[in-house]
């Protein structure tokens, strides 16, 4: 067999090294590409199209794109409208500040936006975590300007926080939400939210403050006598009615406009319905009377001093950090669906500023939302304009219909709201889940109990330190497997694997699939111990030449640091005291380079022990004096 030789890695300064790692570290997509070469007026028209992606399809819009966004943008904010009244309740604000929320917001992802299927608004899960999270310190009844006050603050530090990561590129930061994370914390947070609307659904006037499951249900079932009958009939009525236009739409999707209008449609029947019987002094209790006009500004109710700057900080970063993972998630699912790429930072930076802008005119936090851009997609949207059309809409709906929504039912908002959440419980994802992987199957149970039986952060922590856990027992716990020769063939696979794969006598074949840095180096001391005397034991039974050669197969090594060096170093004095030879197989280029800089002495590194594949240091090492091949 011929045997190739290992050659050195090209000698790079240390000022290269570091800047091929940042560059892969925070820029990967190599965004500064597409300036390459250009003449100075193509790279300034480029640089404007980047910041702002609006100028890329703008100059090509068309009347036939402006229709199908004129329909999609219609469409919703008949789902908007509601939604945000509601959500907006979710948050213990007024409802108006929805409202509020879903105009300026719009119009500034239009601008900054990538995507161009995602439909911008308040979201439930952002809304609870907010109302629930300033609610443990402020009451939104007895000071409803303190609590509007930080709500608007903790609005904008989630959008400095989202932008942070899109400018200073710290996306990988929200990867550390996992998919089963993220399932079970919605799912969680679903069923909280749909209790807490049992307030509405059941007309109870004394509710507790708490989220978790139990105090609220002792708290539906202590206040029976407040029940009241009229709101129990038209709840279950509407909500019935909104269920089934929503299944509906997901039996036939041609029939999406159906689940997009009924919101509105509830809206408006109930409207007249307690308008009409005057079911609000029987009873019913209604949202009352609404501010008409555009958002009036809000930057001087920025707290940014007092006691309650760390949970406005806090409660910012909680709720930045959930609300621009679903955004982001969002709009790269409709992405790939009409295979058009979104970029995470602009999106990062679009939200972030779009919150920034919003915290300064009466919004509070916003993203885009699954419902409203699922059916925006349905709706046939081509660009961001769709987001523009709901924003006017929403404008002419606060300039002159707010005298409309008096006698809206808070019944109904609640029915909206439990309708909305019921799609964040997805079962099939946690079925596939449960198939794939045990140890996100747990990671997404607690993150459910948690939220349902603790708190929504409570809950959010715990799944995130598990997966953290699980990250940290992969890093810390390296897989290390023992490898054979599959018979007839030059390839070497796991011995536990392929079953017909054979020891060779003599060699003892690691692969160590992981970087080996200070985190896994004691690790590997031992198990690679305990390798070498397992091995010793088999050859002695067997009555096998003993071990001559222990071979590290290195391809998946990827690094090492100071401690990794001492280990190998460690690792040759322990087999030099066996007499056995410590063999390299493939390391590569930064591995190499740094074995070859601490083996001063040569003791290690020497060329003949030196390989590019297992079977040719196998092969060779077997002419220099080791077993034959033949005695396996």
């Amino acid at each position: 067999m011929e045997v190739h030789k290992v050659v050195a890695p090209p000698h790079r300064s240390t000022a290269a090294k570091l800047k091929t790692r940042l560059k892969e570290t925070f820029f990967p997509d190599d965004p500064l590409r597409q300036f390459r070469g250009q003449p100075n007026r193509t790279k300034l028209i480029r640089a404007a199209q980047y910041i702002f992606p609006i100028l890329q399809w703008c100059p090509e819009y068309s009347f036939r794109l402006l229709k199908s966004d004129v329909v999609s943008g219609l469409t919703i904010a008949s789902l908007a409208i509601p939604q945000g009244i509601s959500y907006a309740k979710l948050a213990n604000l007024p409802p108006i500040v929805g409202l509020y929320s879903s105009f300026v917001p719009p119009l500034v992802y239009a601008v900054l936006g990538s995507s161009r299927d995602l439909a911008v608004g308040p979201v439930s899960i952002a809304s609870l975590i907010l109302g629930s999270m300033l609610r443990q310190q402020v009451s939104p009844v007895d000071n409803p300007i303190l609590f509007l006050q930080l709500a608007f603050t903790s609005t904008f530090f989630a959008g400095l926080f989202q932008a942070s990561l899109g400018i200073l590129r710290l996306g990988f930061i929200i990867d550390f939400l996992s998919k089963a994370t993220l399932i079970g914390f919605m799912a969680g947070a679903a069923i909280i939210v749909s209790l807490q609307q049992l307030k509405a659904l059941l007309g109870i006037t004394h509710f507790t403050k708490q989220m978790s499951v139990i105090p609220v249900l002792s708290s539906v079932f202590h206040h029976t006598n407040e029940w009241s009958w009229q709101t129990i009939v038209m709840g279950f009525c509407f909500l019935l009615f909104l269920l089934a236009t929503r299944h509906l739409s997901m039996k036939k999707p041609k029939l999406f406009w159906v689940s997009a209008g009924a919101p509105l449609l509830s809206v408006t029947v109930s409207t007249l319905i307690v308008f009409v019987s005057r079911a609000d002094r029987h009873g019913i209790s209604v949202i009352g009377k609404l501010q008409e006009g555009l958002n009036p500004p809000s930057w001087n109710m920025l707290q940014f001093q007092g006691s309650h700057l760390g949970l406005v900080a806090k409660t910012g970063l909680i709720t930045g950090i959930v609300s621009l993972t679903e955004g982001i998630a969002v709009g790269r699912t409709f992405a790939a669906v009409k295979n058009y790429h979104v970029d995470g930072n602009k999106e990062m930076i679009a939200i972030g500023l779009m919150n920034v802008v919003g915290s300064a005119t009466s919004c509070y936090v916003t993203t885009g939302a699954f419902s409203r851009s699922a059916v925006n997609n349905n709706a046939g949207c081509k660009t961001a304009v769709s987001n523009i059309v709901m924003s006017v809409t929403v404008m002419v709906t606060l300039l002159f219909l707010m005298p409309l929504f008096e006698y809206t039912p808070n019944v109904v908002l609640g029915a909206i709201i439990v309708t909305a959440v019921i799609g964040l419980i997805d079962l099939p994802a946690a079925r596939h889940i449960w198939r794939i992987d045990k140890f996100d199957f747990l990671v997404m149970l607690c993150a459910f109990f948690g939220v349902v039986f603790l708190s929504v952060q409570n809950g959010l922590a715990i799944a995130v330190g598990l997966s953290l856990f699980k990250l940290l027992m992969q890093v810390t716990r390296p897989k290390t497997v023992i490898m054979g020769n599959i018979p007839g063939t030059d390839v070497y696979r796991n011995l536990h694997h392929y079953k017909d794969a054979r020891r060779i006598p003599g060699f003892l074949v690691l692969s160590i699939e992981s970087p080996v840095n200070f985190a896994n180096s004691n690790y590997l001391t031992e198990r690679t111990s305990r390798w070498i005397e397992e091995c010793e034991e088999e050859e002695a039974q067997e009555k096998h030449s003993s071990l001559r050669f222990l071979i590290l197969e290195m391809s998946a090594v990827s690094g090492v640091d100071t401690n990794g060096v001492s280990f190998f170093k460690e690792l040759k004095k322990t087999t030099a005291k066996k007499n056995i030879e410590l063999v390299f197989v493939n390391p590569l280029s930064e591995v190499m380079e740094k074995l070859q800089r601490s083996d001063e002495e040569e003791e290690f590194m020497r060329p003949e022990f030196l390989f590019l594949t297992v079977s040719e240091a196998v092969a060779s090492l077997s002419l220099k004096g080791g077993p034959s091949l033949n005695n396996v």
